[in-house]
């Protein structure tokens, strides 16, 4: 069955998020490239999005979430370093790593105990996840080790089959990726650095990360 291709429309973002709370995955544009998106609760989705992208079960998968508050119950704690963080950085591309909850399925974590989280500035990516009203997944839409998609007929051609849908918002800016800040400890460390800096980061996170 061929891959359904939704314009990121009002009535196209409701249609996907119906596609994610039924268990489905979907692509959907992220402000770098095209994304994978399915319900973080759903053990059976998760597990699809390593099938999609022929990817290991020992890697993790970060979470989109719609506003600070989704935290809770997704990290254990979120310290006075975080919260400045996402006061500065957040919607924006910065992907925080938190002590994960006990109720993350370790699908997610590949049982680190950490859990990548972040909220997008990009305004289809923000309008689904609130459609969806529950973190959903955020991982490339590409098969692993291939380069990232920046349109959907990239997504459809290389991993369309798998899918359940394409939420297509045009062509993707493309660039770095998000910048991954570890924040699960009592000083912040870099894991990768992205579209923020390591200079941009320092007046908020000192000279140790």
């Amino acid at each position: 069955m061929t891959c359904p291709i939704l314009k990121a429309n009002p009535q196209g973002i409701q249609k996907a998020a119906r596609i994610i709370l039924q268990g489905g995955v979907i692509a959907f544009p992220t402000e770098t490239f095209y994304g994978l998106a399915a319900d973080a609760r759903n053990k059976a989705a998760v597990k699809k999005i390593f099938q999609v992208k022929d990817r290991g079960e020992g890697k993790p998968i970060l979470l989109l979430v719609a506003a600070r508050s989704w935290l809770t119950g997704l990290a254990q704690e979120v310290n006075a370093q975080a919260e400045r963080l996402m006061e500065e950085f957040w919607p924006g591309p910065l992907t925080l790593v938190f002590r994960a909850s006990p109720y993350v399925s370790p699908l997610l974590t590949a049982n680190t105990g950490k859990i990548g989280i972040r909220h997008s500035p990009h305004p289809v990516t923000q309008a689904l996840v609130q459609a969806v009203g529950r973190p959903v997944t955020g991982t490339s839409a590409n098969l692993s080790r291939r380069p990232s998609a920046s349109t959907a007929q990239e997504v459809l051609h290389s991993i369309g089959e798998g899918l359940d849908a394409i939420l297509d918002g045009g062509k993707t800016s493309g660039g770095p990726g998000s910048t991954v800040l570890d924040v699960s400890g009592p000083s912040p460390q870099m894991i990768r650095e992205g579209m923020l800096s390591l200079d941009e980061l320092k007046p908020f996170i000192g000279e140790n990360g």
